[in-house]
């Protein structure tokens, strides 16, 4: 409050004021709970972007400026408030959201939550909108259904002192039928079906305001989060009574173990000549275990009648409070005897907000996208302990940004089992020694990725400013990482990867190794009709075959985010023989080599083969080309898959259609194949080095439908990513290992060789 007792304005904190984009605000809706008040706003974000179409030769124009385009990205931001500084919230939605009382004349809010209802008037009133008021529960079932569907490792299970705590679940093809179950001041249970049909089986007045009201009867506790603090500290063992008080220890007969709680508060009953010694933390702890193990219990006799495996718990009362997460777990799984699953959200508190935003966004426009998050925007899940001691501020800085992509993503048709895919072959989260290796290599590694941005736009006045920008940014992330590796979901090398390349994005660095990319794609195309003709030449048909998957290892080697090749690659004259003769003596690492000749040998050619291409350069132009070229003479229909977006030196979507009509006047079986559809590019939607397969662009998804051979090249796809992944096709993993440490635990020395054959997934 002011010397007047208004309450102060709002100054937003430093990572929302940088990332939520407020002057480009399209349209917002608003979910008021009697405790925060969330806002979800669509605006769009303009950036510089690659113009590959303004110099058809590939080569660097000389003027800097000429590469590049202005695009725009839609986004979707979240901030949340304190309810009860609503006149504040409504402020700051006046200045920032409606941009002139003349310009939203007219126009509708969507609003959602119990102070939709309460608030209405003074919504109207203060922003001069018409307020729809939308049903909670729509808003809640819409909300959960888009995070479960576009956001890559929203659910968890929580496992308290496990390894590690928080098992993130990928995303399911499959979502329905699931139970969500909202705990707020009580708690509702709903039995979601499809998309737009749900009910509400049941609930229990038994929620959130039941503990912090009897909490406050019970503590001197002042709030909801001091006496979840205060929970933290306590022994229940002080104030229940346990199945060995009255036992002696466990009750076999019936199945109870000792320590399992047989009467919430029954020793603080009075007894003649005893005293009860206890504290508010116990009590506090007891009264906390009392209302979780009952909403425990109650929705999974619920998820028992319905016959449903999985039950999201969303609402404020749980906040990623380990006790309570721990808590109700543990009763779910007792009481169904591990048949049905607690599942947590990251982002369930903005459920409401999402769903009122998706309900007026459809009325305006029934298209439908998918989303990604962005990681250089979202603060990331907090643990309860960092939520509690952030500095006080009317508004939380807990944030979550999404990017819409323009076309629908899909799984791959030829994985095995879509619903049990997980893309990483490591995870970080569990593995604390991979976890500190990688963290500490992409650090040491961000010196380089500042030169090559900096000496990407030469004639920016601001480019070094900017670069450190993207350099303090990335270390900040990575440093929180190491102390909560949980924050974004399931930490692995491609989450790692991806927010380098989200952060080089946002501080205006849209593609640092164009240059570079550029320089390497003419000099491997002044090389490829001389190394065509050398395979052409070669007598035996295996020794070809042979040579033309050494081929495209020794374009693999060609990696700019692979620090001890740059070091090679910066200090030696080192080009396509020099990379071929690194190659090793087989028998390499794994080595499939002979099984996927014999296979070219012995039986007809495939009907159509997917190649999922790596590096731009000696990579794509003399490995992968003259691959793809040996398959077409065979009968083959080549599908050529590249990066939608930039990163690192990777080949992408646009530059891949001017190399392809490059190698077309080089050679004429290519130019052929492209004029009668039998080579084709097509982009990934991808905008990182790996690949997940369960998030392909829509259009390529429907094409691998009838794909009987697929290739997968480079760490970052094959190794990183889908090295364990089973296909209902004929599968070619393929790269060299160009990290020392990542070699020696896979059991190899550097250059380690991975050529990976499996025939077709029967299973």
């Amino acid at each position: 409050m002011d010397e007047k007792g208004n309450p102060k304005s709002i100054k937003l904190p430093e990572t929302v004021e940088a990332f939520s984009n407020l002057k480009n605000a399209k349209r917002f809706a608003i979910d008021i709970g009697g405790t925060l008040t969330k806002i979800a706003y669509y605006s769009t974000v303009s950036y510089r972007r690659i113009n590959y179409e303004a110099d058809q030769d590939n080569t660097v124009s000389s003027e800097e400026q000429n590469k590049y385009e202005l695009s725009e990205n839609a986004r979707l931001h979240f901030i949340k408030f304190e309810t009860k500084y609503i006149e504040n919230c409504l402020d700051f939605i006046c200045e920032n959201l409606v941009s002139s009382r003349e310009k939203m004349a007219g126009k509708t809010i969507k609003a959602t939550g119990g102070g939709a209802y309460r608030y209405a008037d003074l919504l109207q009133e203060s922003l001069g909108l018409s307020v729809d008021k939308e049903e909670e529960m729509d808003c809640l079932i819409k909300g959960c259904n888009f995070l479960l569907k576009n956001i890559s490792d929203e659910a968890f299970v929580f496992h308290r002192h496990g390894t590690p705590e928080y098992d993130f679940q990928m995303a399911d093809p499959n979502i329905f039928p699931y139970m969500l179950v909202n705990i707020g001041s009580g708690v509702s249970i709903m039995k979601v079906e499809s998309e737009d049909s749900y009910e509400r089986i049941g609930g229990t007045a038994t929620g959130g305001g039941t503990f912090w009201g009897l909490g406050s009867l019970l503590t001197k506790a002042k709030g909801f989060d001091e006496l979840l603090a205060l929970a933290e500290s306590g022994d229940h063992r002080k104030v229940d009574m346990l199945v060995k008080d009255i036992f002696g220890g466990d009750c076999k007969g019936l199945g109870l173990p000792a320590d399992l709680i047989a009467s919430s508060f029954g020793k603080v009953c009075p007894k003649r000549g005893t005293e009860t010694m206890c504290s508010e933390a116990d009590v506090a702890r007891s009264l906390l275990f009392t209302i979780s193990n009952d909403i425990g219990q109650i929705a999974c006799l619920y998820a028992m009648m319905h016959k449903l495996n999985k039950v999201y718990f969303g609402g404020y009362f749980l906040r990623n409070h380990p006790l309570s997460m721990h808590t109700i777990s543990f009763s779910i799984n007792y009481w169904s005897k591990g048949t049905v699953q607690s599942l947590f959200l990251r982002h369930e508190g903005y459920l409401g907000a999402i769903g009122a935003f998706l309900i007026g966004a459809e009325e305006c426009d029934d298209e439908r996208y998918s989303w990604l998050e962005n990681y250089a925007g979202s603060s990331g899940l907090q643990s309860y302990v960092e939520s509690r001691v952030l500095p006080d501020s009317k508004v939380s800085v807990d944030q979550l940004e999404l990017d819409r992509l323009e076309s629908p993503l899909a799984y791959c048709p030829l994985l095995t089992s879509p619903a049990l895919y997980v893309p990483d072959t490591v995870d970080l989260n569990a593995d604390a020694e991979a976890r500190e290796y990688w963290l500490q290599c992409f650090e040491d590694s961000l010196d380089k990725f500042v030169v090559t941005a900096v000496a990407s736009q030469p004639s920016s006045e601001t480019g070094e400013l900017r670069a450190q920008q993207f350099r303090h940014k990335y270390v900040s992330r990575l440093r929180r990482l190491r102390r909560q590796p949980f924050a974004y979901g399931n930490l692995t090398v491609r989450s790692l990867l991806d927010t380098i390349e989200h952060c080089l994005k946002e501080f205006d660095f849209p593609d640092p190794y164009l240059t570079q990319k550029q320089m390497e794609n003419e000099c491997a195309l002044s090389l490829l009709r001389e190394r065509l003709d050398e395979l052409d030449g070669m007598q035996s048909e295996r020794e070809r075959h042979i040579e033309l998957v050494t081929s495209i290892l020794a374009g693999n080697m060609f990696d700019w985010g692979a620090k001890e090749v740059v070091e090679i690659m910066e200090t030696k004259q080192f080009g396509f023989r020099e990379a071929r003769a690194r190659i090793p003596e087989r028998p390499w690492l794994v080595d499939c080599l002979d099984a996927w000749l014999d296979r070219l040998e012995q039986k007809e050619a495939h009907h159509c083969a997917a190649i999922f291409a790596d590096n731009s350069g000696v990579d794509i132009i003399l490995g992968i080309l003259p691959f793809a070229r040996e398959l077409i003479q065979r009968g083959t229909k080549v599908i050529l898959c590249a990066n939608s977006a930039p990163a690192l030196n990777d080949v992408t979507h646009s530059e891949l259609l001017v190399i392809l009509r490059q190698a077309a006047a080089i050679c004429p079986i290519i130019s052929r194949a492209l004029t009668n559809g039998e080579l084709v590019a097509m982009e990934t939607a991808q905008a990182g080095p790996c690949l997940d397969l369960s998030r392909l662009n829509g259009e390529l998804a429907k094409q691998m439908r009838f794909v009987d051979l697929l290739v997968l090249e480079g760490m970052g796809r094959a190794v990183h990513t889908n090295l364990n992944a089973q296909f209902r096709c004929e599968c070619l993993k393929v790269a060299v290992i160009k990290n020392r440490w990542l070699a020696n635990r896979l059991g190899g020395p550097m250059f380690s060789v991975l050529c990976k054959y499996e025939v077709k997934n029967q299973s």
